[in-house]
């Protein structure tokens, strides 16, 4: 990846994180649908958001296709927005064969076509042939590990985080645990995979849980597992 490419993401995920912090300061009003309940400011832009936030944000994710699925996605937001991901998400299900990591494994340069001339679909080769290159490496994991779920959860335990002061609205773009992750995807090969697109992974499938503390699911998605509490964002 290209040093002005990487600027950029950093830019919009930057710009993300802080739409993110101001929803832990706004009234109850605006950060409640059409249910009332309370949730996430950042996921009441529509209805396929709120969707996502409510079902799948955050739970602790142990499915290996789904957490392909999640770093496929991840990969594609690249100076882009989750936003678009999400409204996208189908037209990346048909072109990816429902993420089926081993048969995006075996694409070729048809696929790659294919994929290219699908109707609505983000145009980036190079993200597309990531997306590939990954699905190599993701069963390389699976290899050595079982699953990669295993292999990702180790990293904290097998425990979902909540570090003091993020439900406060203090949310980092990467912290240390998503370095050390970012490090050992980057040497096994993984690409797109920095630490602030990981942070955004590791919040999504639940190692950590980010949801404010007034959100209806920030107690709801640890119910039942185990989780530890952490001070400072250095402690990995």
């Amino acid at each position: 990846m290209m040093g002005g490419r990487k600027k950029d993401c950093r830019t919009v995920y930057k710009n993300v994180r802080e739409g993110m912090d101001k929803s832990r300061h706004t009234k109850k009003d605006e950060t409640r649908g059409r249910d009332s309940m309370e949730r996430c400011r950042w996921c009441l832009c529509n209805e396929k958001m709120i969707k996502y936030h409510d079902e799948e944000w955050g739970m602790p994710l142990h499915d290996d296709r789904k957490q392909f699925e999640f770093l496929m996605m991840e990969a594609m937001q690249c100076g882009l927005n989750w936003n678009m991901m999400i409204q996208k998400r189908e037209i990346f299900r048909t072109c990816f064969d429902g993420f089926d990591y081993e048969k995006v494994a075996a694409y070729q340069e048809a696929d790659i076509r294919r994929i290219m001339e699908t109707e609505g679909m983000i145009r980036s080769r190079r993200k597309i042939e990531a997306v590939i290159h990954n699905a190599v490496c993701f069963l390389k994991i699976r290899e050595e590990f079982g699953t990669f779920s295993e292999y990702l959860w180790k990293f904290s335990e097998g425990k979902t985080i909540q570090y003091m002061g993020h439900q406060k609205g203090n949310l980092p773009a990467r912290n240390g645990l998503s370095d050390m992750v970012s490090k050992d995807l980057k040497k096994r090969g993984f690409k797109y995979l920095g630490s602030v697109t990981v942070y955004s992974h590791l919040q999504a499938c639940g190692i950590i849980n980010d949801h404010a503390e007034s959100c209806f699911r920030y107690k709801e998605v640890t119910a039942g597992v185990p989780v530890v509490r952490k001070r400072r964002d250095k402690e990995a």
